[in-house]
């Protein structure tokens, strides 16, 4: 009867290490994949966790898997970054003349790197990173939305007697402002007319626009609602 293979004390302690290494990952991306499910990104919790955790699989297997006559080890890191970047080109967003989702792929270019550290053993490095991205990722966005650096997209309701009353005033004080509507609906609420439209700005203009559209003769009344930042 064959016998199972026993391993020695040095795989079994590379074996454990390499397991530490992966998990770590994993928490890593996780929390990272936390914080953008939370603010409604493309890259969820699952997305950033594979990505780390697959970098940090590709590093420790890069310490086995080559020849020694084949050369530089490195390359299957360089491959990861390659790689990455495809993922991440695929959370770019162009439309009309806008660009989106650049913060939420620059955040899975990095949790790739964070995957690598954890992957090569560099458990401190890839923590500290952990923690920068999400001070960044919160605490700077927080500042440049309050401070009218950042656009975020809200979403209109507006009620008023006829669905063309509604959009003659609206499109009055958008073209006044040089702005235009989006994902634009329109029905009924009882007795009166509902438009619903997505609109994307700063802050500031955003507080502009609905003192302006609440002053407006024939519009009943007006509610802002799913506040998403343009990252």
């Amino acid at each position: 009867m064959a016998q199972l293979p026993r391993f020695s004390e040095y795989h079994l302690a590379w074996l454990y290490s390499s397991l530490g290494r992966l998990i770590l990952a994993a928490v890593l991306g996780g929390v990272i994949g936390v914080e953008r499910t939370v603010h409604r990104k493309p890259a969820g919790i699952r997305t950033n966790m594979f990505i780390c955790m697959g970098a940090a699989m590709f590093t420790i297997l890069s310490d086995v898997i080559p020849d020694a006559s084949v050369g530089d080890r490195t390359r299957i890191t360089a491959n990861i970054v390659q790689g990455v970047g495809f993922l991440g080109a695929g959370a770019i967003l162009h439309e009309k003349g806008n660009v989106s989702g650049l913060t939420t792929a620059a955040t899975i270019w990095v949790v790739a790197s964070i995957g690598i550290a954890a992957g090569a053993s560099h458990y401190l490095l890839a923590i500290f990173a952990t923690i920068v991205i999400l001070l960044a990722l919160n605490m700077l966005g927080w500042i440049e939305t309050k401070s009218g650096l950042l656009l975020v997209t809200m979403t209109y309701e507006i009620k008023g007697e006829s669905t063309s009353t509604i959009l003659d005033r609206v499109n009055e004080v958008l073209e006044d402002a040089h702005h235009s509507m989006r994902a634009l609906q329109v029905g009924q609420v009882q007795n009166l007319s509902k438009v619903d439209f997505n609109l994307t700005c700063t802050l500031p203009e955003h507080k502009k626009l609905q003192a302006r559209l609440k002053a407006q003769p024939g519009l009943e009344g007006m509610t802002t609602f799913n506040a998403i930042t343009e990252e």
